[in-house]
Order: structure tokens, then C-alpha cells, then sequence
């Protein structure tokens, strides 16, 4: 792995996976939660992480619950 590169998250790779099924862009996914679509990136490549809040949203968007997210 290059210097600077991040590995993406279990968590990561689940959002993209959802958003991908979904049908969605990383833009429409952080319109529904009111985030930048920065943020909403972040959390894919395991950047940050979401708050709690921000995690029960998305398990709601996507219809998962939280531990499957987890």
C-alpha cells in the first residue's frame, strides 16, 4: 500500500455496497442525511467515521440496521 493511502473500512465497503444497490450517487446519499458529499466520502474510504446520530440515519436510508452497518 502506497504511503498516504487508506484501506477501506468494513464500514466503508458496506456503505458503498448500499449505495451502489440503491441506485445512488455519494451526492444523493448526503442530500437525504444533510451532509457534504465530502463527509458522506469520508465515511467510504474510512476517512472518519459517523457519529451515532449520522449511523441510525443511514441504517434508516439504506433499511439495515446499525450492527449491520457495524
Amino acid at each position: 500500500m502506497s504511503k498516504g493511502k487508506k484501506k477501506r473500512t468494513a464500514l466503508g465497503n458496506r456503505l458503498r455496497t448500499l449505495r451502489r444497490y440503491n441506485g445512488m450517487t455519494q451526492r444523493e446519499v448526503a442530500a437525504r442525511l444533510h451532509l457534504e458529499r465530502s463527509s458522506y466520502a469520508y465515511y467510504e474510504i474510512g476517512t472518519t467515521e459517523p457519529d451515532l446520530h449520522t449511523l441510525s440515519e443511514i441504517a434508516g436510508l439504506f433499511q439495515v440496521s446499525t450492527d449491520y452497518l457495524l
